[in-house]
């Protein structure tokens, strides 16, 4: 298992996306944000991605340089058509957006639709929080990828609909970030692409059993990634129904079905409130400041060192891997040294 320096990672998915065919300047804002990833541990929505990017794009269902297009805006309103643009492009942009009329009326809700992949959720939560703003963000797969079956169903009928919560803090923002099933459906390709097994309680095979193999999940007829909750699945699963809705139905945009109409990709549904505008920024910053230290002065159970609240496994991992570079497993390292081989782009030590 090779472990490559953060900077060297950087350049060397910035080399592939460009001789992939982006131009320099979006394949640096791709890159940035796949690195960002893997600096903070999640490694399913990583430069592992590139090879799935330029894929899309060479089948024509990805196209580079698109623009953010407004489709209908308001005081507190922007609703957006990426046009089968880069994801973390269209969402850079759009939070930006959103955060200058949150500060203008307080608040500002978002929409996307026809947007590629747009990546790690809490990278825009983070982003907001940067500018003194709380943010909700949500997304569904644009009603092509079907993962998850209900409690007691054994077909996949949501995806994984990952949602985010964020919230500005003076040591380090509040980020959740998480998916509605017990795995994120690039956790599972990752373990596939590796070779190795999957945690129990992340899959079911086709016949609605436990099971470890990743490939169950692709097979013919599908297996199911569990939804998020264990025995109260019901909760993650209700959760990645009113994602739906919200992402799919409410942004104009396209919710779950039996054949898809268009390539996978995000809807988007997004919130940024700025506290100055509503409860005023002191406020918000002194109460925010004693929960957490309320939370962390919880009495600790023997054996652990430090109560963990969202956005902290994340901290810890960046300035781990900033530190000592970032491990990528041999499947994953081998199909990007592959892909540079083809594009003849050079491989980093």
């Amino acid at each position: 298992m090779p472990t490559i320096r953060a900077v060297d990672l950087n350049g060397f998915a910035a080399a592939l996306l460009a001789a992939g065919g982006l131009g320099q300047d979006e394949a640096a804002i791709v890159a940035d944000s796949l690195l960002q990833a893997n600096l903070r541990g999640h490694d399913s929505h990583g430069v592992m991605r590139v090879p799935y990017y330029l894929d899309q794009l060479a089948k024509g269902e990805l196209r580079p340089g698109t623009a953010l297009k407004v489709i209908k805006e308001g005081p507190a309103l922007v609703m957006a058509d990426g046009g089968w643009g880069f994801g973390q492009s269209l969402m850079r942009d759009l939070t930006k957006r959103l955060i200058e009329r949150a500060r203008g009326g307080g608040v500002c809700i978002g929409t996307l639709i026809h947007s590629g992949h747009v990546g790690r959720l809490g990278e825009y939560c983070e982003q907001a929080a940067a500018e003194g703003c709380v943010s909700m963000l949500m997304v569904n797969t644009h009603g092509a990828a079907r993962r998850v079956a209900p409690p007691g169903g054994k077909a996949p009928r949501l995806g994984t609909n990952p949602l985010a919560i964020g919230a500005p803090h003076a040591a380090g923002p509040l980020v959740l970030d998480f998916g509605t099933s017990a795995t994120a459906e690039g956790k599972v390709r990752v373990k596939r692409i590796a070779g190795q097994l999957c945690p129990g309680g992340w899959l079911l095979d086709s016949s609605g059993r436990p099971t470890n193999d990743p490939n169950a999940l692709y097979a013919d007829p599908p297996g199911t990634i569990r939804p998020m909750g264990g025995d109260q699945a019901y909760k993650g699963f209700g959760l990645a129904l009113l994602i739906e809705v919200f992402a799919g139905a409410l942004s104009a945009g396209v919710t779950i079905r039996e054949k898809p109409i268009n390539q996978l990709g995000n809807c988007v549904f997004m919130m940024v409130v700025d506290p100055d505008r509503t409860c005023g920024e002191s406020h918000f910053a002194a109460e925010v400041a004693q929960l957490v230290t309320f939370v962390r002065g919880c009495p600790r159970i023997d054996g652990v060192e430090e109560i963990l609240l969202p956005g902290d496994p994340e901290r810890h991992t960046l300035a781990r891997r900033a530190a000592e570079g970032i491990p990528i497993d041999d499947g994953n390292w081998t199909a990007l040294v592959r892909l540079a081989e083809t594009l003849g782009v050079a491989v980093p030590a």
